[in-house]
């Protein structure tokens, strides 16, 4: 009896690993992993999801995971858009899945627009809000989600017209939903100037004047954040380009905390900028690393000297809409030295 009580038990093992396995391998398409090895981060997971039309947030992510893991010890997942037909990269796709891993994030970082994730995703993702998970939203994060009215989280959605979450979760959680554009695409490039009444955030610790290729955004961050750096709109892509003097110094960066379902407060960095171009400049991608230890309550460990060098080749695209590196799988981002992206993949025609 006990012989047969064993072999149930053994076969019941099995069949819980093999499900696992499987239920592992059945998202393992959508992500890419990078897994740190020692570090102040080591033990902690930080999960980014990338699926926006314009900006590259496929190429801008994946390039600061790498980073966040190899320099700092992090566990980095990425999630990605795919294309269903072929399950390589597509920007702007809702066919991302694998968000169960949000249940042991320590941090989320988003680069997403109009997203319309299937509601079991979708179920994961507003987990992660309602428990109070730090949250950094890079550009279009602001309207992450367009979701149709009958749908069950159409709270979510960008213009989202209720009182309790209105504008949705960038206006409520992130702190501003899409208002307008304040400086034209490849036409006015920025320089973000850190809020000098700020000046000791540590968000702000070694980080300069920035120079940034995305043009502005409107934005009035909610009430309680506290704005790290405004953008003067310039008039040339050059950062000695003149200045528009007809655009008043608009927030780009700011940061709040945001008091969850669960009572839990979150750090919440939002910037208006994170083009795949503009983390080139080292003082932006400062700002961004240095938000994410803030995010997730380790600021001690910031200071001017630590490193913030791509790991591997960094080959961003022109941001455009359609402007994405074509028959891109996530493995083909995989370990540290592959290139993002690779320059001999065909760019979308437009």
């Amino acid at each position: 009896m006990m012989h047969f009580l064993r072999n149930i038990v053994c076969a019941c093992s099995i069949f819980l690993v093999l499900s696992a396995t499987v239920y592992a391998d059945e998202f393992s398409k959508y992500k890419v992993v990078y897994e740190g090895e020692e570090g102040i981060g080591k033990g902690k997971h930080i999960v980014y999801i990338a699926s926006d039309h314009e900006y590259r947030g496929e190429e801008a992510l994946p390039a600061l995971a790498r980073i966040m893991a190899k320099r700092f010890g992090f566990k980095c997942t990425v999630l990605f858009g795919l294309n269903p037909k072929d399950d390589t990269l597509l920007a702007g796709s809702s066919d991302i899945k694998g968000l169960h891993i949000l249940e042991d994030a320590d941090l989320m970082v988003l680069a997403m627009r109009f997203i319309n994730l299937e509601d079991s995703e979708m179920q994961h993702f507003v987990n992660y809000v309602n428990r109070g998970g730090p949250i950094i939203g890079l550009r279009t994060s602001t309207h992450a989600f367009r979701i149709p009215k009958e749908r069950k989280f159409y709270s979510y959605d960008f213009r989202y017209p209720g009182e309790e979450f209105h504008m949705g979760f960038g206006r409520q959680v992130l702190g501003e939903t899409w208002v307008t554009h304040y400086g034209k695409n490849h036409v006015q490039s920025s320089i973000l100037m850190p809020e000098q009444e700020n000046k000791d955030h540590p968000v702000l610790i070694g980080v300069g004047a920035m120079h940034t290729q995305a043009g502005g955004y409107t934005a009035y961050p909610i009430e309680g954040s506290k704005v790290l750096a405004r953008g003067i709109i310039l008039n040339g892509m050059n950062k000695d380009a003149s200045i528009d003097t007809s655009k008043e110094l608009m927030p780009v960066v700011w940061v709040r905390d945001y008091t969850s379902k669960s009572s839990k407060v979150a750090r919440i960095l939002t910037t208006t900028q994170g083009a795949s171009e503009d983390i080139i400049d080292e003082n932006f991608r400062r700002l961004l690393i240095n938000g994410h230890l803030w995010c997730m309550g380790l600021e001690e460990h910031i200071n001017d000297k630590i490193r913030i060098k791509f790991i591997g080749a960094y080959n961003p695209s022109k941001f455009a809409f359609e402007g994405y590196r074509r028959g891109v799988k996530p493995s083909d981002l995989a370990g540290w030295w592959s290139p993002i992206m690779d320059p001999n993949a065909p760019v979308t025609d437009k």
